[in-house]
């Protein structure tokens, strides 16, 4: 955890001092060019076998079924705001800190699954992530997403087994590379740029989230058969916070509630540098 929390200070350090950050170039770069290059790096190498992923998707979805029906019960109970608080509720943070916990810790394997967590996350995102809080998906911007026809391309790769040209893969593999160091400053840069408040609240649904993420690592890992790697990540998946990309559609369509989710984000996101070693040590240990 150390590397990817070292990464998130420094952009959490950039946005103190007030150093020169354009997000929405990063979050372009990232979106449009690292991760297609790192799926197609990633997938065309064989880390992952095409019956494996199509399981890691499903798995995916399983989880943001079991968050959003346990999600959607307690805060029925609690009466907190469904449309604001139910998608970061739902959509955890594959990307940002998934991506490089699983690349760090279970190598490219790991991160061939992880990539297939944040496709589906991304898609729910840019269709669910958006219609909660705003009333209806967007499918024009999902539609304008360079990772949907990077994994149409990769999945056609890995059932005829064809090959990328080897400079083209060194590319990719140049290109992915950008993604993950990337992705970490945004997130630190975002947290210190968060205004917050709801404390209480936040700590109660932060909480809630890691039962949550237990029940769904547990419930996934029952019903799907995975071998002993596969099913580590997924668990170490499971644990991931809410996801800081819902707080945007949030803060547009549900302004009232934007900086009680963004305490909920925030302190989701600390607790997870206490959860995720004890997840690694004792649970999704490979």
């Amino acid at each position: 955890m150390l590397p990817v929390l070292l990464c998130v200070l420094l952009g959490y350090a950039l946005a103190c001092f007030k150093a020169p950050f354009d997000r929405k170039l990063f979050g372009s770069l990232v979106s449009n060019v690292g991760y297609p290059a790192l799926i197609l790096s990633h997938l065309a190498k064989e880390h992952i076998q095409l019956e494996t992923f199509l399981t890691v998707l499903a798995a995916a979805v399983g989880m943001i079924a079991i968050f959003g029906v346990i999600g959607l019960i307690v805060m029925k109970l609690l009466r907190i705001p469904l449309r604001a608080y139910l998608p970061p509720m739902m959509l955890s943070n594959v990307g940002n800190i998934g991506l490089p916990v699983s690349t760090l810790a279970f190598g490219p394997e790991g991160a061939a699954v992880a990539i297939g967590f944040i496709v589906v996350v991304l898609t729910a995102i840019f269709t669910i992530g958006i219609a909660i809080p705003m009333g209806r998906p967007d499918f024009r911007a999902l539609v304008r997403q360079p990772v949907i026809y990077a994994v149409i391309f990769a999945l056609v790769l890995l059932a005829t087994e064809w090959k990328i040209p080897e400079p083209v893969d060194q590319s990719l593999e140049i290109l992915g590379g950008l993604a993950i160091p990337i992705m970490l400053l945004t997130l630190g840069h975002s947290l210190e740029t968060l205004k917050f408040g709801g404390v209480t609240r936040a700590v109660i649904l932060s909480v809630t989230h890691i039962g949550v993420s237990a029940i769904a690592a547990l419930a996934i890992t029952q019903v799907l058969t995975l071998d002993a790697t596969i099913e580590s990540v997924i668990i170490l998946l499971c644990f991931m916070p809410p996801s800081v990309a819902t707080y945007l559609a949030i803060s547009q369509h549900q302004p009232d509630e934007a900086d009680g989710v963004a305490g909920f984000i925030f302190v989701s996101t600390c607790l997870t540098l206490v959860t995720l070693p004890i997840v690694l040590t004792y649970w999704a240990t490979g």
